[in-house]
């Protein structure tokens, strides 16, 4: 029997490879003769990096940048030939913040911007970056910045790239973008079609999870509209402009296609080629819900295993209600390793060991029923 475990990260509680990890532990002690294939897996957020450079045999770096609150923080990136991989939450993370410091009015992606300039200084000349995960809702302000934009109020004062000080913007100054960006290719890898401003937008949809308010929803969402009719209004409109708090417009803006993280993942790593001859897909994130549907990894695993016609169980740490949308969409069972009544803080400590639990059960049934048949 060929199982493939292809997870994304478990946020808060395991990197996708962790849970890859977990799941064949479990897998084996059910059935020590099972084959199995781990396949860590993201859509463009947390882990992006990580599963790009295992899947391409990339080099992996390191790069200390200001995070959202300008803070100095550690930032992965990969380097595989003249491809770059960047990962927005390794710079601007949400998680990296504790939600008593968020702070959306204030917060950039200079840290993104910085990671850029590094791989063109490493001889990139395509680069893949990964969306998700931010804490930012700058309209890529902070990056454009760091490439060399210079934002200016009506008097010409330079303005930080931050949401408080752009709403004096009136002019964008773009003589100083570094030159390099006109010889590269820029591909986004975005798991969401919001445009930039509106009631679908970045600030309405994504603001009130990085800690705005209705006041702060209404004040962002007016910034945005400003930063992009001063550079580029036609890329507000364009599905995924409203990525990473609008980042995706930002990149839109230098010239980036826009293509879905997971399957710029699944083709790097190889998905399609590991559920040949397989038998059932493990796959899985931390919190399942309708939205997973919504270009999440473990839909497009079923996707993918639904034309291998390979049965497909998701795990998760929570289920929501809605879930039970996913078994009409390739998913064969859902099943919540969380036992019930457990604490979130255990429940995020002990999910390796939950999750491999789970899987063991899911493959004892299966050997149960095989012997029963």
């Amino acid at each position: 029997m060929k199982v493939v475990c292809a997870p994304d990260s478990f946020k808060e509680s395991m990197t996708a490879a962790h849970a890859a990890a977990a799941m064949a532990a479990g897998v084996r002690a059910a059935r020590p003769d099972t084959i199995v294939v781990e396949v860590p897996l993201s859509d463009g957020g947390e882990g992006f990096v990580a599963a790009l450079a295992a899947g391409l045999g990339a080099d992996l770096r390191h790069l200390t940048v200001p995070d959202a609150l300008g803070r100095p923080t550690r930032a992965a990136w990969a380097l595989a030939g003249d491809l770059a991989v960047i990962e927005v939450a390794q710079a601007v993370g949400l998680e990296s913040i504790a939600p008593a410091e968020r702070d959306v009015r204030q917060a950039t992606t200079v840290g993104v911007g910085e990671l850029i300039g590094a791989a063109l200084d490493a001889g990139a000349r395509r680069l893949v970056i990964g969306l998700g995960g931010s804490a930012t809702n700058d309209g890529g302000a902070g990056l454009l910045h760091a490439l060399g934009v210079r934002f200016r109020a009506a008097d010409g004062t330079k303005l930080a790239p931050t949401p408080a000080a752009l709403a004096h913007l009136t002019s964008v100054d773009t003589t100083g973008l570094d030159p390099r960006l006109a010889e590269v290719t820029l591909e986004a890898a975005c798991d969401v079609t919001h445009p930039l401003c509106g009631p679908d937008g970045a600030s309405a949809v994504f603001g009130p999870q990085k800690g705005a308010d209705a006041g702060d929803v209404a004040f962002l969402d007016g910034v945005l509209a400003r930063v992009s009719a001063a550079l580029a209004p036609a890329e507000a409109h364009r599905p995924g402009a409203g990525a990473a708090g609008g980042l995706g417009w930002a990149l839109l803006a230098l010239g980036a296609t826009v293509r879905p993280g997971f399957d710029v993942v699944a083709d790097a790593v190889g998905l399609d080629a590991a559920l040949t001859d397989a038998d059932l897909v493990l796959t899985g994130e931390g919190s399942v819900d309708a939205q997973t549907l919504a270009g999440k990894a473990p839909a497009g695993v079923a996707r993918l295993a639904a034309a291998h016609g390979v049965p497909v169980v998701l795990f998760g740490g929570r289920l929501a209600p809605d879930a039970a949308a996913l078994l009409g969409a390739g998913v064969h069972r859902l099943v919540c390793i969380t036992p019930e009544g457990t604490a979130l803080a255990t429940a995020l400590a002990r999910g390796p060991e939950h999750l491999a639990a789970a899987a063991a059960e899911v493959m004892s049934g299966i050997a149960g029923d095989a012997a029963q048949s």
